[in-house]
This record gives C-alpha cells, structure tokens and sequence, in this order.
C-alpha cells in the first residue's frame, strides 16, 4: 500500500460526496416537474412524446400500476432486445457480417441488459453488430437505468406522501430520467471519452501494420457512446470483451477515473433527493454515511489484500513488496484495480478493469459480499437507494422492538406486512443465488468450470451472486456458455430484478395511504451517527448470515488453504 493510492481512493471518496447534493437538487427538480437549465430545450420533446403515446402526464398511479408498467415495460424491450439479436445478420450495420445470435445466449443477453445486469456470455466484438450494440444494448443501458431510477423516485414519494396512496406516473419518471438526466448527461461524457482516444465510428475495424510485419484487425465501432451510458447507468455491458480492460474502452489513467465517478455518481445524488422529496435532507445523507462507511471498509480490505503477494507468487520467486499484480493492469496498477473492483460491484456495474479471478481470496471475496449484501453500497442506479430504503425499514422495526416502542418512520407507523414485504425482498436474491449454485455445484454447470476445489466453487458463486444482484462483473475462469449457465443466470437476474422492485413497490404503496404523525420524544432517530451504525450493523449481519456458509465454502477456505487465517 502507497501514499498514491490513498491519495486516489480518498480524493474519488470526496470527489463523488462534492457531487452528491448538485446532483441530488437537479434529480429533485426533474422528478418533481420543476424548470431545469433544459426545460426549454427538452419539454416540447417530452409532450410530444407523451401526445404520441397517449400518456396523460398528470394521472398520478398507485402502487399496482406502477408496478404492472415497470415489468410491463420491461419484458416487451426485452422481446425486442431478443429479436434484433437473432435476427441482426439480416439487419443493417453489421459490417462484419455477422450471424444471429444463437437462441440461449440471445434470451441471456436480453434479460441481462433489460435488467440493468448487463452480464455477458459473449464476446461484444466478435459477436455483435453495430446495430445490435447500439439499438438492442445501447438502448436499454439507457432505459433499465432509468427504470430503477424511477423506482427509487416513486418509493421516496410513498414514503413522504400524506394519504395520496399514489407514487407518480411510471411513464413521466422513465421520459423525465431518460431525458433530462441520462442523455444530456451522456453527451457531455462522450465528447471527452472521443477526445481521450476512445473510438466512436460505424466502421467495423482498421487495419494495423505490426512491429513484426503481418497487418492486424483492430476491432472498432461506436464505443464511446456505449461506454458513457455503460458507467453513467450502473450498466456494465462493454463493447468489447475485455470490457474496461480493454485500451480501446478505458484508454488511460485519467478514463479510468472519469468512469468510475460516473458509476457513483447518480447513486449518491438520488441518496440527496430522498432526503429532499421526504422533507428531510438529512434522512439521504445518513443513508449516503452508511453506504460511505461500508465502501471504505470494502475498500480497504482489497487494497491491503491485493497488496500482499499471494503465497503461489511468492513460491514462483516474485518479489512479494510488489503485491499481487496478477491479474491486473501495471497503467492503472494494485489501488486503481482495487478501488474499480469495489466501485464496479458496490455500485452494480459489470465493467472491469483486472482480472477477479486473480485478485488473492480475500480481495475477491470483498466484490462477492458487496454483491451479496443486496448491491446497496450506493448501488445500481435507483437500485441501491430502495434496495438500503428496504434495510433502513428493517432497522426502525429492530430498533422499536429493542426500545419496546411501535416503530415508526418519519412519522409513520410500521405494521407487519410491510415487514413481511421487506424480508421477501431482502431474500428474493439471495435464493436466487444460492440455489442456483447449489444446482451448479450439483452437477449441472460444472463442465463450464475451469478450476477445482474452492476456487471452482467460487466461480460458480459469484456467477449466480453477479446475476441475482444484477451486477454483471465475471470472476473469470468460468465457461457461461451453456443453455444451464444461460438460462439459470437469465431467471437469477429476473429475480433479483423484479421480486425486488415489485414488494419494495408495495411497500412504498402502503405507506402512501397513511398521514405522517409529528414525531414523539421518545421516537428512533434515523438521520444521526446512532442510526448509521445500526443500519451498517443490520446490512452485515443480515447479508453474513444469509451467505457465510457460502463463503465458507469459497473464499474462506481459499483464504484458510493459504495460510491468511
């Protein structure tokens, strides 16, 4: 560990706090219909989008509408992203000439960027037109993200309204993010990522003359438009294989930190709306300090496990001060893979810039339990706010039953269903995750899986982890290829999508038919340094008893096999 790299995790730390609440105070607005910088430029668009598809912007929606135009939604892009798939070898702009997408990985594919997950069991340039990449998964980069944003917008409504029983229109929120937010914003990101070197053209590759003589084919496309989406949306989901590894993608240092501000970015900003839509901005920063708190110590923990040689490095005579550089890129070097990996798993992001499955067992298990924990460390964009919303329910209901009060938040009491409806959504992907590797673990996806013993075993659980937590990040070494592989990852991915949404939805919904009481003297405070605690306490232990034997069975017996216990 150096002085530099502390240096750089701090300054992303402040920079991305620095952003919160100028970001926060916009989402505000255009939520709320108020006059933005673009309402000039981008209401006559939204109207006439709306007059189009006969949307009546002010038909506000209960909690059961709302929900059937989320999954409504998307399941028909996903139809969609699945025909331009298979069907792209007869479509323009695919000047490779490529073929359709074969069936299984097409539907894998398709739920995968539907679902804001973005996992890929396919090479991006060898097996994508320049069509699909823009119109399939370009498009839904921008329309899953700005689903979950939604979702997080119209639970912060429920929570705050006063008997309305309503949460806003689904179709307003998903316009309103795409619009104001996603596209401008994304046009601003590109214009740089072009000017850093990163490839933006319809051609489908450029020749090169090689030090050694022969010409080779470099793979270019539409790249940067892609990869400001990918990051900006919590996506993942590169244009090429290698993902943010790739020098085409992340082109250097300076790239590098631009994404992963911008997968942070819009996560902690909504953490600031929530506050301001439920009256009390300091609600979404002692939600913010909880998920701040829990990145660090990710953080940390990959940091100084990445930066002692493994003891396999350390046999074959590398010089153990120079830490593990397995796996990991010498331009952006042990903390700058370290803080991607955790950025890009906390924040629901697949895009990498190392090799996961070199990082040493412990640096590996910090992205797995990031994931596991409900991707609530700021989180996918929307996601991660009512995914902690759903945990900081749990912690008023467990901290009234500790005082031997009836819990109430901001003024509203809570009552057993909406617990009931809070531990359904805390544990829809952690069954997703578990029995699907234990279904592979079985028997059916072994064959994809590269190594034995534990670190086989961990292949297959960050598998299933990424899909149920709708991340996307790989751990390597593993084969997803398959109809198991392809179709078990695609039902994991749903779960953790919608079995989440629709009960937090719920939820949302029934504290919206109730009138907040004014608070008591004896009432939980849930914006102080007390409350923070508690909530960080709640997260760890509900997400290491539900995965510990898991883990156990993984990383930790990695760990226990190399001697680090």
């Amino acid at each position: 560990m150096t002085i530099e790299g502390w240096i750089l995790i701090l300054g992303f730390t402040l920079i991305v706090a620095a952003l919160a609440r100028p970001v926060g105070l916009y989402l505000d607005a255009v939520y709320a219909g108020r006059r933005t910088w673009l309402t000039p430029l981008v209401a006559p668009v939204e109207r006439g989008i709306y007059a189009l598809a006969g949307v009546r912007p002010q038909e506000a929606q209960g909690w059961r509408t709302y929900a059937v135009g989320v999954v409504v939604f998307s399941l028909v892009s996903a139809l969609v992203v699945h025909a331009i798939l298979r069907l792209q070898g007869v479509l323009p702009f695919n000047p490779q000439g490529f073929e359709g997408v074969p069936p299984a990985i097409a539907a894998n594919t398709a739920v995968s960027f539907v679902t804001n997950t973005n996992w890929q069991s396919y090479g991006g340039e060898t097996t994508m037109s320049h069509l699909s990449q823009m119109a399939a998964l370009t498009v839904q980069n921008f329309a899953s993200a700005a689903v979950g944003m939604a979702v997080a917008v119209a639970v912060s409504r429920g929570i705050a309204a006063r008997g309305s029983g309503t949460l806003g229109n689904f179709w307003v929120d998903l316009m309103r993010g795409v619009l104001y937010v996603l596209l401008p914003a994304c046009v601003v990101l590109a214009l740089p990522y072009v000017a850093l070197g990163i490839p933006q053209t319809l051609a489908g590759s450029l020749q090169a003359s090689t030090l050694e003589g022969p010409t080779q084919d470099i793979a270019v496309g539409p790249v940067a438009s892609q990869v400001a989406i990918k990051m900006l949306g919590t996506n993942g989901g590169g244009f090429f294989n290698a993902n943010a590894a790739h020098p085409l993608e992340n082109t250097g240092a300076l790239t590098n930190f631009i994404q992963m501000v911008s997968i942070f970015v819009l996560g902690a900003g909504l953490c600031v709306t929530f506050g301001r839509i439920v009256g009390d901005e300091r609600q979404g920063w002692a939600i913010l300090a909880a998920m701040g708190s829990l990145f660090l110590v990710g953080v940390g923990l990959t940091y100084w496990a990445e930066s002692h040689a493994s003891a396999a490095l350390v046999a074959a005579g590398v010089d153990p001060s120079a830490g593990n550089m397995e796996g990991k890129e010498t331009r952006f070097g042990i903390a700058a893979s370290a803080l991607f990996a955790v950025v890009t798993t906390a924040a629901s992001c697949g895009a990498v810039n190392a090799m996961h499955d070199s990082f040493t067992p412990l640096g590996g298990m910090v992205p797995m339990v990031n994931m596991m924990l409900g991707e609530v460390i700021v989180g996918g964009v929307g996601a991660g706010l009512y995914g902690m919303l759903v945990f900081v329910l749990l912690t008023v209901f467990i901290a009234g039953l500790m005082v031997g009060r009836t819990p109430t938040w901001l003024g509203k009491r809570i009552e057993a269903r909406e617990v009931r409806l809070a531990v359904f959504a805390i544990l829809a992907a952690p069954f997703a995750i578990l029995v699907g590797t234990a279904f592979a673990a079985a028997g059916a996806g072994t064959a994809g899986v590269q190594d034995g013993g534990p670190h086989g075993f961990s292949e297959m659980l960050y598998a299933f982890t990424s899909a149920g937590a709708n991340n996307g990040s790989a751990f390597g070494g593993l084969t997803a290829t398959s109809d198991f592989w392809a179709y078990g990852l695609a039902a994991a991915m749903m779960v953790g999508r919608f079995l989440i949404i629709v009960p937090v939805l719920a939820i949302a919904g029934a504290l919206s038919t109730r009138s907040p009481a004014a608070a008591s003297a004896g009432a939980f405070p849930t914006s102080g340094p007390l409350f923070v605690g508690l909530l960080v306490a709640i997260v760890l232990i509900v997400g290491g008893l539900t995965f510990f034997p898991a883990l156990a069975l993984g990383p930790l017996a990695e760990a226990t096999a190399s001697g680090l216990f």
